[in-house]
């Protein structure tokens, strides 16, 4: 009869079980020195060895060899028929684990009736999720009072899916956990140890917790190659990695797709063959899917995905596998190594590198990690994974409109109609730095204006105060050149320009905190003194921006020499209300001050917000 691989190869001792060694150590270590708990809780993922490793203890500590105190003595007479002379050496394939190894034999009666999941006297699993009642609890604690049935084994019980046992259930487990018979020990297995945790949480005190770690790709493929190789099956690596990457970190899963995949036909296990299977979704699809968002062809976005549904694709298992695609090739353009990838994928995707920034990958991760958890549950995936896709080739949008608030000036209302008219892609001959060149050359080519300042005693004018209502006098007073080692003069409308650079050394200094409170800010008047007026549109980075007075001071100095002093000071309109009430901060009162303050700071978003209906995405 058959046996699948994942019992055929279930590990017989604590040194055959893959990663979890900070448990079979300790484990194996209690046996030998005789400090085995009366109770564990083995906890973690599914198929990592929970199971294997509990039954793995009832066999050491029920091992008929390890009982009888053979240690080296040679196989044949394990029944007893008397001690080898010390200076008799056995054959390597006659000796057994040692009695305080901790390991068991694997091999004698006993041991393998354990293992196979055979009935045994002194062994018994329970599955909870069966067997969850306060009745089957007060069954499992009465058989607990009886003895082993031999001198020297101990009575083991194995309770699988324990979070499904209910609180009655724990609750009458309890006592007998606190204080248990001689020589009985109860291992619980679990998936979700939280829900113990709120059922029964007096229960954790009483036992010994273990966590299992997930098993990772490259530990999977070793086992894999392993277990392939004694059953005489010659596989491509491509193929051993497809089926690790599937397995997610189970090592029952991985052996049993493996099964599945060789039931296809005999024969090398190829990558093709996997896939036929396992129904994955081949490569060239995800790499069809990167090159129609980069090139930016929405349009062919539709077709794409509607022949993956008429192919019955799982849309769930091709957004995960267009997130790991996505997650490579971030990780390939910023120069990390990934030993998961599949030479020809790695090969295909390095080729890509210079086609999507790192900026927009990792923008893209971050909007699939927010829509999965509303994929998974949702009655039109199709739709919403078209949307996505669609999206993603129309990201060039939202980058122009970075470009235009870090760069753009006054005269850069011809730029937006530029890239306005290209969004629906970027083509090569547009690069996307080129948004920002307006600016650096109008700042070379145009000629330095003498700076007017305010007088210290009269108040700011219209003018200064309100930059968007006189955007001409914006565009023309471009600060001067300047040579390496001066700064120029300060002048309101030359720090109204250059606010956004000031803020971005700022935060290229390490204080993040402190820009994104000055990326709020927005200065309204300079006086002769040069006291620089920040104007707040709330109160939220008052503090912030206070409580580093010197740090911005030096940043506009490293733009303007002549600066001061700094004032902050908070618009009225985000004050209480008229009845007294503190004003609620709303996600769209947000949107609408960040928009506000973008519009007082670039007279060209502004025209450009009336003109194009533009609306504030992040």
């Amino acid at each position: 009869m058959y046996i699948s691989l994942a019992r055929k190869y279930r590990p017989k001792t604590f040194a055959a079980v893959a990663v979890q060694s900070h448990v079979s150590n300790t484990l194996k270590g209690a046996i030998a020195r005789g400090r085995v708990a009366h109770g564990y809780l083995l906890c973690g993922p599914r198929g990592v060895g929970k199971t294997t490793l509990a039954r793995v203890l009832a066999m050491a500590l029920n091992c008929e060899r390890r009982d009888s105190g053979l240690g080296t003595r040679d196989s044949g007479t394990a029944s007893g028929e008397g001690a080898q002379s010390p200076s008799a050496v056995p054959s390597p394939e006659s000796r057994v684990p040692s009695p305080d190894s901790g390991e068991p034999c694997g091999e004698c009666a006993s041991c393998m009736r354990i293992w196979s999941g055979s009935a045994s006297l002194d062994v018994v699993e329970i599955d909870a999720a069966s067997n969850r009642g306060v009745d089957d609890a007060r069954e499992l604690r009465e058989r607990a009072m009886y003895a082993p049935s031999s001198e020297g084994h101990y009575k083991v019980y194995i309770v699988d899916e324990a979070h499904m046992l209910t609180r009655e259930a724990w609750n009458a487990l309890l006592k007998i956990l606190e204080e248990p018979p001689p020589r009985v020990v109860f291992v619980f297995a679990t998936t979700e140890p939280q829900k113990i945790a709120q059922a029964a949480a007096p229960v954790l005190s009483r036992l010994q917790r273990f966590d299992f770690r997930r098993i990772g790709p490259a530990d999977i493929r070793d086992r894999l190659m392993t277990v392939l190789a004694a059953e005489h099956v010659e596989a491509e690596p491509d193929a051993v990695a497809l089926i690790a990457r599937a397995a997610d970190g189970s090592m029952r899963d991985a052996l049993s797709l493996a099964d599945q995949a060789l039931s296809v036909g005999a024969g090398a296990l190829t990558a093709e063959r996997v896939r036929d299977a396992l129904g994955l979704v081949p490569d060239d699809e995800y790499l069809t899917i990167l090159d129609l968002v980069a090139e930016g062809r929405a349009g062919d976005i539709f077709p794409a995905i509607a022949r993956l549904v008429d192919a019955g694709v799982d849309l769930g298992g091709f957004l995960s596998g267009l997130t790991d695609t996505l997650r490579a090739l971030l990780a390939l353009t910023l120069g990390a190594p990934m030993p998961d990838l599949s030479e020809r994928m790695r090969d295909a995707l390095a080729v890509r590198t210079d086609r999507l920034a790192a900026g927009d990958l990792l923008r893209m991760l971050h909007i699939i990690t927010e829509l999965e958890p509303h994929f998974r549950r949702s009655g039109q995936q199709q739709v919403l994974l078209e949307s996505l896709l669609v999206r993603f080739a129309l990201m060039d949008r939202t980058v122009s409109l970075e470009d235009v608030l870090r760069g753009m000036g006054g005269e850069g209302s011809p730029g937006i109609g530029r890239r306005t008219a290209s969004t629906g892609h970027r083509g090569a001959e547009e690069p996307r730095s080129t948004s920002r060149a307006p600016s650096a050359e109008r700042s070379r080519s145009a000629p330095p204006e003498p700076p007017h300042r305010q007088t210290d005693d009269a108040p700011p004018t219209a003018q200064s105060a309100h930059p968007k209502a006189h955007s001409s006098q914006l565009t023309a007073q471009d600060p001067a050149p300047t040579t390496q080692n001066a700064a120029p003069p300060l002048d309101l409308n030359a720090l109204v320009e250059r606010w956004g650079e000031i803020v971005a050394q700022v935060r290229t200094d390490g204080r993040a905190l402190l820009a994104a409170a000055l990326d709020q800010a927005m200065p309204v008047a300079v006086s002769a003194r040069g006291d620089v007026t920040l104007e707040l549109e709330s109160d939220l980075h008052e503090q912030a921006i206070a409580s580093s007075m010197d740090n911005v001071l030096a940043a506009i100095r490293s733009f303007f020499a002549d600066a001061t002093r700094i004032v902050v000071r908070v618009a009225s309109t985000s004050g209480p209300t008229a009845d007294g009430a503190p004003r609620r901060l709303t996600e769209e009162a947000v949107k609408e001050q960040r928009l506000s303050l973008l519009r007082k700071r670039d007279p060209a978003l502004d025209a450009a917000v009336d003109a194009l209906d533009l609306e504030l995405l992040e």
